[in-house]
């Protein structure tokens, strides 16, 4: 998919978040390169950068081929502790530049100047796009009166029991592609009876009937895990699609269920 600014970014990422640092980060990273991923998700708060890092090397795939994000933790904001961060983020990467460097969360009193710092780093050529995290409609609205770079990017809790609906249409409407963590509901709602009567029907796993309902929004899915099957089996997504009708008993079952924490208190 097209970001704004020209960068091209792969669909389907492996998202990181809680995988332990070590072994089980290298090689849940390795078993996604090796699966046809080419898009990985982390973040200085999940403390494994190294190891997706060391992972990318090992594969022997061209550094330029994969896809890497990072994030802004919320210890690290403001402007000059962003550009710091940033730079411990890229050494413990191992990587010249990142392709998407992200506002973890919209920390008050200082995200703007956080943006500054990032928008910095673009302009420097040490990241290919900038983006925030877990942004509602009046944080975008607060960033977007003052950016001289827009986001990219917001990546936001997103699956058809949580739709934030008003921010992803601001989103539409300012060119912001949206990014879906977990998107599988972190398994808790995998057994809605609508998600296996439609797996069945199209004859795949509820996890891929929950990320091709994300993929026809048009969003870029971050699907986790560490089992190497199910790795595989949340990339093989572009070989079937849901029906309209399919699509849209999902998209009935938005209910705003956070599996995560929520930003909607955040001013």
């Amino acid at each position: 998919m097209k970001l704004s600014g020209g960068t091209s970014i792969p669909q389907v990422g492996l998202g990181v978040w809680k995988i332990p640092p070590g072994d089980a980060t290298r090689n849940a990273v390795s078993a996604a390169l090796a699966s046809g991923y080419r898009h990985i998700d982390t973040a200085a708060a999940y403390g494994n950068e190294a190891d997706v890092g060391a992972a990318i090397r090992d594969s022997g795939i061209p550094r330029d081929e994969i896809f890497v994000t990072t994030k802004l933790w919320n210890a690290d904001q403001g402007y000059e502790p962003a550009l710091r961060a940033f730079d411990a983020s890229a050494k413990r990467l191992g990587l010249d530049y990142v392709d998407l460097y992200l506002v973890h969360w919209p920390v008050p009193g200082k995200r703007l100047d956080s943006w500054r710092a990032l928008e910095q780093i673009a302009k420097d050529g040490r990241t290919r796009a900038i983006g925030v995290s877990n942004f509602l409609t009046d944080h975008l609205q607060e960033l977007l009166k003052v950016a001289e770079l827009p986001p990219a990017v917001n990546q936001i809790e997103l699956h058809p029991f949580l739709q934030r609906r008003d921010t992803v249409a601001f989103c539409h409407s300012h060119n912001i592609l949206i990014e879906a963590y977990s998107p599988l509901t972190h398994a808790i709602r995998l057994t809605d009876p609508a998600i296996i009567s439609i797996a069945q029907d199209v004859r795949r796993t509820p996890a891929q009937v929950l990320l091709r309902w994300s993929l026809q929004q048009g969003n870029v899915v971050l699907p986790k895990s560490t089992n190497p099957k199910r790795i595989a089996e949340n990339i093989a997504l572009f070989d079937f699609k849901l029906e309209d009708d399919q699509v849209a008993k999902l998209t009935a079952l938005d209910e705003a269920f956070a599996t995560c924490w929520d930003p909607a208190d955040v001013e």
